[in-house]
């Protein structure tokens, strides 16, 4: 059984006030906040990925006050959504933020059995007359780490811990050792992959033997600071996901990728309040807001972070673009020829990997 939290922000009695001052249930009605669900993969205390979406839940409550109820179903596997999904809509809610990869064709099953409920699905593809997608371009941030990991690293070993071989964490993969190859021409990347989205006995397991191989930078794309914990008990440099995970590893930690989930949340629920909502798919990141970088570990060289500050500032005027050819995939086979970048389409059905990559 999951536990569903509320937070309810209204005016306690307000139905009782509309009665006593003789303005009817209508009045009452029109009073109801808008009942706005998200569905969580991991716990809200993963302090990575579904933290960081939940601290944009409750900036939505935060903005609207009394017009808005929020409610959040948190640690639900992506096979079990589909049910999750519908108790949300069923019970009222008329926004819906489903906020994990496989949870996109649950999203689009419910959806048609509720025309009147608006759905959002961070990081699919699907859409519908009443579901919009929305996604950020995570692998900005994977340029600007693997910057900083191509600098510190003196093995040229870096250890990836990934989730599931989707084109979002294959992307991830490839921007990382991409970048920092542009500093360590020799390095490479070795993947475990966990099958999990939230696993921290496995996450910390595919640390400990990244670095018994010599990985002496540790990456993720899973969502607890187990990885981060065990890195930094071994002295090694790590970069935290989704969320600032710096208090997990405060000599090791070296940045992390913000997701910054806040003002797309509002913008869309706004869009629902003032009848506005449109179907849409975005994409965003740094230009956009959508993705940020921690505050760097003041023990990183000042030529280090003038480095990562090169390559994201590039990213924010368009100067620079992680997936710039000339790229080769493992084999040694040229798949993106110099100075052509590769496509929007390309990048989401990504499902090779460049020289470098052991996995």
């Amino acid at each position: 059984m999951f536990k569903t939290l509320s937070r309810r922000h209204f005016l306690a009695g307000s139905t009782a006030a509309a009665g006593a001052l003789g303005l009817g249930s209508r009045a009452a009605f029109a009073a109801d906040p808008l009942k706005v669900g998200f569905v969580y993969v991991g716990p809200i205390g993963d302090f990575g990925w579904t933290h960081g979406h939940d601290v944009g839940r409750k900036a939505v409550e935060k903005e609207f006050g009394d017009k808005v109820e929020t409610t959040y179903v948190e640690s639900v596997p992506e096979a079990d959504s589909e049910r999750v999904i519908r108790q949300l809509a069923a019970a009222g809610n008329k926004l819906i933020f489903t906020t994990s990869f496989g949870y996109m064709n649950p999203t689009i099953k419910v959806a048609k059995q509720f025309p009147d409920v608006k759905f959002e699905h961070a990081t699919g593809f699907k859409t519908a007359p009443n579901v919009s997608a929305y996604n950020a371009r995570f692998y900005e941030g994977r340029a600007v780490i693997g910057t900083i990991a191509g600098h510190l690293t003196e093995t040229g070993k870096f250890g990836y811990i990934a989730s599931f071989p989707i084109p979002e964490v294959v992307m991830g993969t490839n921007a990382f050792i991409l970048a920092a190859r542009k500093v360590r021409p020799d390095a490479e990347i070795s993947v475990v992959w966990v099958n999990s989205w939230f696993d921290p006995g496995k996450e910390a397991d595919a640390a400990k033997v990244l670095i018994d191989q010599g990985c002496d930078v540790i990456t993720q794309h899973t969502d607890s600071a187990a990885p981060i914990q065990t890195a930094g008990a071994r002295g090694v440099w790590c970069f935290g996901q989704a969320s600032d995970m710096s208090s997990f590893a405060p000599e090791h930690h070296a940045t992390a990728i913000l997701d910054v989930w806040a003002p797309y949340y509002i913008a869309r629920t706004a869009a629902v309040l003032d009848g506005t909502w449109q179907t849409t798919n975005v994409w965003q990141g740094m230009k956009e807001g959508m993705v940020e970088m921690s505050p760097y570990n003041e023990r990183l060289p000042a030529e280090v972070v003038e480095a990562a500050e090169t390559v994201r500032k590039g990213i924010l005027d368009g100067s620079h673009h992680a997936f710039t050819g000339p790229i080769n995939d493992q084999t040694g086979k040229e798949r993106v020829p110099a100075g052509v970048t590769m496509t929007d389409e390309a990048l989401l059905t990504m499902d090779w990997y460049v020289e470098g990559v052991t996995a």
